[in-house]
């Protein structure tokens, strides 16, 4: 993913976690926040020691980063989004992440249909 499209700053993940709604299912907790003016979308990831060690955190934030690709299009754009991996999303292969991103996001309605 592009470095324009994180983020990164502790300010803008308090921010969405203040200002935006949250929705959320048994592997992901989604905070979506609307930023006017802003063009594209932008993703933080946030994915606990909890979950294992750092091959496994990482494994996670791969997958979950290649979902997000695989579903910009249709993606709302100018909202700023954090994803929060919960403890099942460890044990899950690429294909049962998306399926559950796919969920979580049409579930607060920020997947827009088929284009």
């Amino acid at each position: 993913m592009r470095k324009e499209l994180r983020i990164k700053k502790n300010q803008d993940f308090q921010a969405v976690f203040q200002k935006g709604r949250s929705f959320a299912n048994r592997q992901f907790v989604v905070y979506s926040l609307e930023k006017v003016g802003q063009d594209a979308f932008r993703i933080g990831l946030s994915v606990s020691k909890k979950l294992g060690n750092a091959v496994t955190r990482n494994r996670i934030k791969r997958y979950i980063r290649q979902s997000i690709f695989e579903l910009k299009d249709q993606l709302k754009q100018g909202y700023d989004y954090v994803i929060i991996a919960r403890k099942p999303a460890a044990e899950m292969d690429m294909s049962e992440v998306k399926k559950s991103l796919t969920h979580v996001l049409k579930v607060g309605k920020v997947l827009e249909k088929d284009k």
